[in-house]
């Protein structure tokens, strides 16, 4: 910043008097805004899961410790799951690993989910997303049972 800048503008009113105008430009500019990476992960993993297609995020092993977590009392669910963001000043880029559901398009899939995705964290964080990287890591079987669902009880 310059010495200009930085020095509160003098100006003169109406009645003669000197008056010092303090602060460069609209509030809203005044400062700079971070977003942490977890944001933009969060973001995004909750865009990417409302496309139809989307079985769930994450490879099999995170799934599965993501299951483990999500039984311990405070665990919750891990929306970014499967999420990797890297965050800049202006730009976010996205790697994502899914679970499609067997029979869909995994083209049409990742396409939808890059255009959800895209359109959610710029809409929210007004970062520009460079890209979005799609690992599609399984397929979801009708027969197959879900990881992530209640083992069933041992004990009657």
């Amino acid at each position: 910043m310059t010495e200009q800048q930085r020095t509160p503008e003098k100006v003169t009113g109406g009645d003669g008097r000197t008056l010092t105008r303090r602060g460069g430009g609209p509030p809203a500019t005044r400062g700079r805004t971070t977003i942490a990476d977890g944001v933009v992960e969060k973001i995004a993993g909750m865009a990417a899961r409302d496309v139809v297609g989307v079985h769930a995020m994450g490879s099999g092993l995170s799934r599965t410790f993501g299951a483990v977590r999500d039984r311990v009392p405070g665990g919750g669910k891990s929306v970014t799951r499967g999420v990797k963001a890297e965050v800049g000043e202006s730009q976010t880029a996205l790697d994502l690993e899914i679970v499609v559901d067997y029979g869909v398009s995994i083209a049409d899939v990742a396409g939808d989910v890059r255009e959800n995705v895209i359109a959610a964290v710029e809409r929210m964080t007004g970062l520009e997303v460079v890209e979005v990287n799609i690992a599609v890591s399984d397929v979801k079987l009708p027969d197959e049972e879900d990881e992530e669902s209640e083992p069933e009880p041992r004990l009657q």
